[in-house]
């Protein structure tokens, strides 16, 4: 019987470095896309997947990640004084049930594979999601929501992946597939930044996933791969080896926060999806244009 994924780990130890200096002060996680910070977009789609517990991977310095997910007494009072109800709602909509949310510290700049295994304790043995919050989606049903579905039908580990933009696959992590028919395909193989000409797929792994526990074995004594860090997808392809892999081909669109331009793409693209926003915000955009 497949395990219900109950767990998800964000890695948000990251600097941003790609958006600096927006990324100097406030964690890049917590920068704004349209009138709410990132992760309140990634901690929904969490929620709307089923997910009980999130395991936030934090680095130093980020301590204004666990103060937003944490009450603001002063704030909470003066908008409940002043009848804003509404804008209360909204504060406090993000805040997590007793026991919902978790911070580990990922003491060094190690890679993505060594931020996700510094969460081993909290997820134990059972299958997880991992959410990379720079990878925005948007979606519906959401892209975990697609991915935990696919899980439940043939378990084993989902990537979801989407295809690349027309002669750029060179640019990111491809996945091989068995064969491709449908959304969900069996893997053989992932090629980080394959040469031009030689790659397996135009599909492209793109921030989400459900891996089985195995995974934390691997990643214990995995050598530093790509940068000089310990790489997840490194650790993936062993564990490909002892068990099944599916790529699923998530029907949404992916907006790359940590890019200049991929920021203000996702900031159009959510105003635009705002209920009640929606049209004030195309006309100010058709102003400036």
């Amino acid at each position: 019987m497949t395990r219900k994924v109950r767990k998800a780990v964000l890695p948000v130890a990251g600097l941003g470095t790609r958006i600096l200096p927006a990324a100097k002060a406030t964690p890049k996680n917590l920068l704004n896309v349209f009138d709410r910070p990132i992760l309140s977009y990634i901690v929904a789609e969490a929620r709307a997947a089923g997910i009980e517990h999130l395991i936030f991977v934090v680095g130093r310095g980020q301590g204004a990640i666990e103060e937003y997910f944490d009450h603001n007494p002063e704030l909470e009072s003066q908008l409940e004084a002043k009848g804003k109800t509404e804008i209360l709602a909204e504060v406090r909509a993000d805040l997590p049930r007793p026991g919902e949310m978790s911070f580990v510290r990922q003491m060094a700049p190690l890679g993505l594979g060594h931020a996700v295994w510094c969460a081993r304790d909290l997820v134990g043995d059972e299958p997880f999601a991992v959410i990379l919050p720079d990878m925005l989606m948007a979606a519906d049903p959401p892209a975990l929501a697609q991915a935990v579905a696919a899980h439940d039908d043939v378990g084993g580990n989902i990537v979801v992946v989407e295809p690349a933009p027309e002669g750029e696959a060179h640019k990111y992590g491809i996945v091989a597939l068995e064969g491709r028919e449908g959304r969900l395909n069996k893997m053989t193989g992932m090629v980080e930044k394959p040469a031009p000409g030689t790659e397996p797929s135009n599909l492209f792994i793109s921030g989400r996933y459900i891996l089985q526990p195995q995974i934390f074995q691997l990643l214990a004594d995995q050598e530093k791969g790509a940068g000089g860090e310990i790489q997840l997808t490194d650790a993936m392809v062993r564990l490909m080896a002892q068990q099944a892999f599916h790529a699923l081909e998530y029907d949404g669109t992916t907006y790359d926060c940590g890019d200049p331009i991929g920021l203000l793409r996702a900031n159009i693209a959510f105003a635009l999806r705002r209920p009640g926003m929606a049209e004030a915000a195309r006309k100010a955009i058709e102003e400036l244009l």
